[in-house]
């Protein structure tokens, strides 16, 4: 990929024939090397034809086809929704192609995790207040918010292990059927959460007449409650005044136990980190998420695990997953996935590329093909070694697939619900995000966005776009700042407190 950081646009791959501006062009701007002089305006991060394209024809970047013209289009023209449009074409899966053995290293890093007593390694150390339904969020926030440090300060004074108390509230839990697929799904969800290694303690407050019965919960989930796992209703304990006086009760006698902890390193094979991009841009498939994808190799070479996911958007670009799939097993698992949201998609009358989003497409995105080939970057590398459906737990170490839709809250939701005790979140036009209980990297893939939001960012990703680092530089940061999160340092979004409103459990079927 060519970065110079003195040249008008970046080429990606000698089979292009786009080129994506560096900055905003004007009409009558020559490209060197291209033999091409822009034709008109062309925004930041947008794609400049550098060869004609005949209406019909494919159009290439990263030597993908990300669409077909629209009409004929000559050098120099800017090439976006006016004259590119989605087409399907044949994908070539070639399973396991491109697998190959991972080059392990001797000595593994190591960050400063918290060991819980069945050897899970936690990043983080909250007590949890979880809802069975929408009915109890009110109880289950007025609970956290009793234990809130920036408003009363004194009530965690004496824990200082403790990272906070956080209420994970959401909209569901009845108006649904009393089995099937969306119930499973949520109770899935709740109970990733539930014995999520970053809580010290928990408690689930429900209702008390929800179809998403506590009792239901605890038995589908196999949870057993204990001085760690607690449960109550709001009916069956008097009310709303006194469900919150019992949970601010039982979280005070969780507290001490929960201070009981300490950092000690660990390998860094105890890293399970989910892979997040939004309010992505042009940039992204050049900066961001090929820097995180060679993070990802580093974590996935120290033994630890990556979850790649938003199945949505890597719609186009599936066969480059399933040429580094360990098995057909695995990449038929894949595709399957992929089925199954096209029949999920005929069935609630939208379509698998009604995608970019706005903001997408003004930052340089045309077609979900061209987004997806982008977003899978962030997974590297290495083999795809296996296939989860939605919050299931992540069992293997190295780089795992989870379906997930393509909305940030909903897809990392899943993906914490599998064990992430880390996120990192790629972005070129400022997604506000947090996620607790795991720590959450923000890393931006253009240095105009982090000078402008550098208080919501943690790394700026954009120097590969400017030529004043590369992919491979900028992915050993990454992983260090991976590991320094890990440790215990604060990521910006846990500064400003993100991480409660955006647990949102993935919402399957009717609401009745």
């Amino acid at each position: 990929m060519d970065s110079a950081n003195d040249t008008p646009v970046i080429r990606i791959h000698p089979a292009d024939n786009v080129v994506i501006a560096r900055r905003q062009l004007v009409g009558g701007t020559p490209l060197p090397g291209e033999g091409v002089t822009v034709a008109g305006l062309v925004p930041p991060g947008h794609k400049v034809a550098v060869r004609a394209i005949a209406a019909g024809q494919p159009v290439r970047r990263y030597n993908q086809v990300i669409g077909v013209a629209r009409q004929d289009i000559v050098p120099g023209q800017h090439v976006h929704t006016h004259n590119l449009a989605f087409s399907d074409f044949e994908r070539d899966y070639a399973v396991g192609h491109d697998a190959h053995a991972t080059d392990y290293v001797d000595r593994p890093a190591t960050f400063d995790g918290i060991v819980r007593p069945d050897g899970r390694v936690a990043t983080r150390n909250y007590i949890g207040v979880l809802t069975s339904v929408n009915c109890s969020a009110t109880v289950a926030r007025a609970i956290a918010d009793h234990f809130r440090r920036d408003i009363r300060p004194e009530a965690l004074a004496a824990y200082p292990h403790v990272d906070g108390v956080v209420a994970l509230t959401h909209g569901l839990g009845c108006a649904t059927g009393s089995d099937g697929e969306p119930l499973r799904v949520l109770r899935r969800t709740l109970g990733g959460y539930a014995r999520h290694v970053n809580f010290g303690a928990l408690m689930v407050v429900g209702l008390g007449c929800e179809t998403n019965q506590i009792s239901g919960l605890m038995e589908q989930e196999g949870l057993q409650e204990s001085g760690q796992l607690q449960t109550f209703s709001i009916q069956g304990t008097g009310g709303t005044r006194h469900a919150v006086a019992r949970g601010i009760e039982l979280v005070e006698q969780m507290l001490a136990d929960a201070n009981r902890v300490q950092r000690q390193p660990v390998p860094a094979s105890h890293l399970t980190v989910g892979l997040q991009c939004g309010g992505s841009d042009g940039y992204s498939g050049i900066s961001a998420n090929p820097a995180l994808g060679a993070a990802v190799d580093l974590l996935v070479r120290h033994g630890g695990a990556a979850i790649l996911s938003e199945t949505p958007e890597i719609y186009g670009g599936e066969h480059l997953l399933t040429r580094r799939a360990v098995s057909p097993a695995v990449a038929d698992k894949l595709l399957a996935r992929l089925r199954w949201w096209e029949d999920y998609c005929a069935r609630n009358d939208a379509e698998m590329d009604n995608n970019p989003s706005a903001g997408n497409k003004a930052g340089g995105l045309t077609t979900i093909l061209e987004k997806s080939l982008g977003a899978i970057a962030k997974s590297g590398t290495t083999n795809l070694v296996d296939v989860l459906e939605y919050a299931e737990p992540v069992r293997a170490r190295g780089l795992v697939f989870m379906d997930t839709p393509g909305y940030d809250p909903v897809s990392a939701t899943g993906q914490v619900a599998g064990g992430a005790n880390l996120i990192c979140f790629t972005t070129g036009r400022g997604s506000a995000y947090g996620c607790a209980p795991s720590p959450s990297l923000k890393l931006a893939t253009n240095t105009e966005l982090w000078l402008r939001q550098a208080d919501d960012i943690d790394i700026n990703c954009g120097e590969v776009v400017d030529g004043r680092s590369d992919v491979q530089t900028m992915g050993e940061r990454i992983f260090r700042l991976m590991l320094d999160t890990a440790s215990g340092r604060r990521s910006k979004s846990e500064i400003h407190g993100y991480g409660q409103n955006e647990f949102v459990p993935w919402q399957l079927g009717a609401v009745m």
